[in-house]
């Protein structure tokens, strides 16, 4: 055997976080629990037993059965199909907002601690009027403005969480931009684009993987917030914030109809979380071995 042969193979980056999230139960759990809501959304018109829009007012309010396994509304629409097709909305809302304040943030933390100077305290300034507005306000008050619906609603949670990201960004571009490797690229007259897409972002990104991730969680419960109070997804397409908020008029009589939706909005917000956690620490080289 040769020695070449007998070296072990140099595992990648990908593999080696892979090797420390799998220490995490919780986290690969909660990992198959987001992949199997994905599947749920995406499988919608499949796995659901009725159209989420299909009415039979002669049965509003029914228990539940072998029929309608979570009982119906009250239009007599089934509560476990509206479920599942709400599903959509949710990830919906919660991954498509994080994507445009990731993004924007990225763009903006990584110009910002690349030049520092006057760059980085004007765009900084500016962040901090922008956040001085409470973030759900804020996302409240784009969302009025705009009008109520799906898509504005995630615009409106899109950007009021890029502050947050921008900063998070800053802060670990600043920690790379005077590494050796930077250097030799300014050296050879690589161009600023370049230095900052091709070795500054993805060196930097790994606190943003994990805030991406349990930010997801946080919209998923601002989305639902906004749907509850009206201004995020409009009837008659299910979400399950709205689902509660139709819930509110019968809370005494039929309080599983809140509760269904409120289960799923944790479930899913407690992945994203506990995802999050195991991917900070596996992304974390004092945590390795």
């Amino acid at each position: 055997m040769t020695e070449q042969a007998k070296k072990p193979k140099k595992q990648t980056r990908l593999h080696e976080i892979w090797v420390q999230l799998k220490r995490n139960k919780l986290a690969v759990v909660s990992m198959f629990v987001l992949i199997a809501l994905v599947l749920v959304a995406i499988l919608a018109p499949v796995l659901a037993p009725y159209y989420y829009d299909e009415q039979n007012v002669a049965n509003k309010y029914a228990p539940p059965s072998a029929e309608h396994l979570l009982g119906t509304d009250k239009l007599g629409r089934d509560i476990l199909s509206r479920l599942i097709y709400g599903t959509r909305a949710s990830l919906t809302m919660g991954i498509v907002a994080v994507l445009i304040g990731g993004l924007i943030g990225i763009l903006i933390g990584a110009i910002s601690g690349y030049y520092g100077n006057w760059v980085d305290n004007l765009m900084m300034r500016l962040l901090d009027i922008y956040q001085a507005i409470p973030m759900f306000l804020l996302c409240v008050a784009l969302a009025a403005i705009l009008g109520a619906s799906l898509r504005n609603a995630i615009i409106a949670l899109g950007l009021g969480i890029v502050p947050g990201y921008a900063r998070i960004m800053r802060a670990s571009v600043m920690t790379v931009r005077e590494t050796e490797y930077i250097e030799s690229a300014k050296s050879i007259n690589c161009g600023v684009f370049r230095i900052i897409t091709k070795h500054i972002i993805p060196n930097a990104i790994g606190p943003m993987i994990v805030q991406l991730t349990m930010g997801v969680g946080s919209c998923i419960l601002s989305g639902a917030a906004l749907s509850y109070i009206g201004l995020g997804v409009q009837p008659p397409t299910p979400e399950w914030g709205s689902m509660i908020s139709e819930a509110r008029a019968v809370m005494r009589q039929y309080p599983t109809h809140a509760i269904y939706p409120g289960i799923c909005i944790m479930i899913a917000v407690l992945a994203c979380n506990l995802l999050g956690d195991g991917l900070r620490d596996a992304l974390d080289p004092r945590l390795k071995n």
